[in-house]
């Protein structure tokens, strides 16, 4: 007993089919006991509709011919549900993006939408009811960076109860936002932003901070994922250091300092920079004499609060999880693989990152901008280097680098009035709140933009010559600079496709991880339960960062507040009597959901994990898997009604 209804979508369906024709045909099939046209069937009305049939006409199947499935098949599962059925014993028949959008012969258009629906029938009178599960959730967060975007995400969950665990790579919380000095538009001090809330963090009582560690192996699913964090050892007990600095005054060894971009040097016993967090010194051992097998103990005998630890190891920890937030950010564009450029071989040729440091009043060169031991007399920006470059495989713009090339030339023109600064550029894309006015008055301040990026820069003496083409004036261009920044777009981390390995998300062409959708999820990722924040996602400035963390953490903390989290049933099954044990679906399944019984010799489904792709069923040699809601039977009377 078989409902079928027709919707005209307006004039979407209805200008190429003849709706009515099609309901006509479709009362003729085989099992229909009402078929009708409508308007909307998505409407309410026609919501209405559907229900009032399935009681009067005791239904047991129902049939909607309108649009994609993606567009409104939950709205009509949940309709039949409402009306009693179960909400698996409904079919739809795409009438929209299937036929009518495709196609202009109204005659031959109106045959195809008979067919399809034919087609839907067919399978409508093979489908078995099927039941959701529940499962329940463990009420806690990994937010995996510290960077904005994890402080921000890892504050967000802890203020709303649950208990949150924040796991950094690097030694301190802070990122790449803790190396910048200024912030644009508004030209505050970046660490009145980054340092608050790095301490918010640490002193949370919700929050647990694993600095110096990462995540090595990630099991289960949403709501119940198994998380080995992996903790390097710092060398430094975290509870007796009162970083008094004494340990860094005797060491001997002195190596670049990374977070300086290399600028200055370090000690092989250090604290990352003044306001890191956690504020406890580190042992690099890879340069410390005492791990290369030489004898020394200088900071061992300094330290009055016996806080060193030289014999401390590795160690595992598990953690039980109910959601992650992944906020894994960016690393900065290696400006060596644009050697037309001249970075790393030209003293005065510098990145925007390398120019942060020198402003930032804790740099290595306290705040003073110098080349060569003399003041910059004359400085020029370079846009657009990594980004919406295919030479370098960057297509996409990096969305922060003319403005923080706008700010630091705004700061250069403050520090050095007489200066010469000018901008090198292809397009300036200043799309953010307050960021076109700055662009104009950073104009005004003297700062010229010249269009046309150049196509090399070479050594000159003391200066570098930077030599191109001016797109506006026609003119080609060659003039000395003391000083060249190299605006340095951003790239994926390193470890991105390792990681994304591990979490099974995806990631799209530019490297960056893969949102579930662009528009309607753009923090969901097609693992259930694993949410984007920050760069780890796509290039983003601040704002944008902190406003992305808010609404993942928003995200995150829903299966936390509901408790269960229920389960799609349209997932594969496998025929244990047919199974050969031969592990084939195991490499095929994307989501890690197919695992081998060594004691049964067979393989068994994780049901919270399938997404009921089918991968796994088209690559079994035994035909032993099949996709409940897609059975062979049911697909195979699908395409002898179409081709009947």
């Amino acid at each position: 007993m078989i409902g079928v209804y027709v919707c005209h979508c307006g004039i979407n369906i209805a200008s190429t089919v003849d709706v009515k024709a099609v309901a006509e045909y479709a009362s003729t099939l085989p099992g229909v006991t009402i078929a009708r046209d409508y308007q909307y069937m998505c409407s309410d009305p026609g919501q209405e509709l559907i229900k009032k049939d399935i009681k009067e006409y005791g239904l047991k199947r129902v049939v909607v011919a309108s649009c994609s499935p993606r567009m409104h098949e939950i709205t009509f599962r949940g309709v039949v549900e409402d009306a009693g059925l179960n909400p698996y014993c409904f079919e739809m028949a795409n009438l929209r993006e299937h036929c009518s959008w495709v196609h202009m012969d109204r005659e031959k258009a109106t045959e195809k939408a008979k067919d399809l629906v034919r087609s839907a029938v067919a399978k409508a009178l093979l489908l078995a009811p099927l039941e959701r599960r529940e499962v329940g959730v463990t009420p806690s967060a990994l937010v995996i960076g510290g960077g904005v975007a994890g402080l921000e995400a890892a504050l967000d969950i802890a203020d709303a109860g649950f208990r949150t665990y924040l796991v950094e790579r690097e030694p301190t919380l802070g990122g790449h936002a803790a190396q910048i000095e200024r912030l644009f538009p508004t030209m505050d001090d970046a660490s009145c932003l980054v340092v608050p809330k790095m301490m918010a963090v640490r002193e949370h009582p919700n929050i647990e901070v694993m600095t110096d560690s990462e995540v090595v192996e990630v099991e289960g699913y949403i709501g119940n994922f198994e998380i080995t964090v992996l903790r390097h050892p710092r060398y430094v007990d975290l509870e007796r250091c009162t970083a008094c600095g004494k340990c860094t005054e005797v060491c001997p060894v002195e190596v670049p300092d990374e977070f300086n971009r290399n600028l200055g040097m370090r000690k092989a016993i250090y604290l990352p920079f003044s306001a890191a967090i956690p504020p406890t010194y580190r042992i690099d051992p890879e340069n410390c004499l005492h791990f290369k097998g030489e004898s020394c103990s200088a900071c061992v005998d300094v330290c009055g609060e016996d806080a060193i630890r030289l014999d401390e190891s590795e160690e595992k920890i598990k953690l039980d999880i109910g959601t992650i937030v992944l906020a894994t950010g960016y690393e900065p564009f290696d400006a060596r693989l644009k050697p037309e450029f001249g970075y790393g071989k030209y003293e005065n040729v510098v990145t925007g990152l390398d120019l942060e440091r020198m402003l930032a009043k804790d740099g290595p060169t306290g705040g003073k901008v110098l080349v060569k031991g003399k003041e910059p007399e004359k400085i020029a920006f370079i846009q657009c280097v990594g980004s919406r470059d295919k030479q370098v495989g960057n297509e996409y713009c990096s969305r922060v680098c003319c403005m923080y090339t706008a700010k630091q030339a705004r700061i250069l023109r403050e520090m050095y009035p007489d200066a010469v600064v000018k901008v090198f550029f292809m397009d300036v894309r200043a799309f953010g709140k307050g960021y076109e006015e700055f662009w104009e008055e950073t104009q005004r301040s003297g700062v010229l933009y010249v269009r046309g990026n150049p196509s090399e820069i070479y050594g000159k003496g003391d200066r570098v010559v930077v030599r191109g083409e001016d797109t506006l004036l026609g003119e080609p261009y060659e003039e000395e600079f003391d000083l060249v920044v190299l605006a340095t777009g951003l790239v994926p981390r390193a470890d991105t496709r390792e990681f994304g390995n591990l979490l099974k998300v995806s990631r799209s062409a530019d490297g960056f991880y893969l949102e579930a959708h662009p528009k309607l999820r753009p923090v969901d990722t097609a693992t259930d339960g694993v949410y984007l924040a920050g760069c780890c996602q796509g290039p983003k400035d601040i704002t944008d960062t902190i406003s992305q963390a808010n609404g993942t953490a928003v995200k995150a903390c829903i299966p936390l507040f509901i408790g269960k989290v229920a389960i799609e049933p349209t997932t594969s099954m496998i025929d244990s009597l047919i199974c050969s044990g031969c592990r084939v679906c195991e490499g095929i399944c994307a989501y890690g959901a197919l695992k081998f019984d060594p004691e049964a010799g067979v393989m068994t489904v994780n049901e919270v994990l399938c997404k009921g792709c089918g991968s796994c069923a088209s690559a079994c040699p035994s035909s032993a898997i099949s996709m409940k809601h897609f059975m062979d039977k049911q697909i195979f009377a699908q395409i002898e009604a179409i081709v009947s």
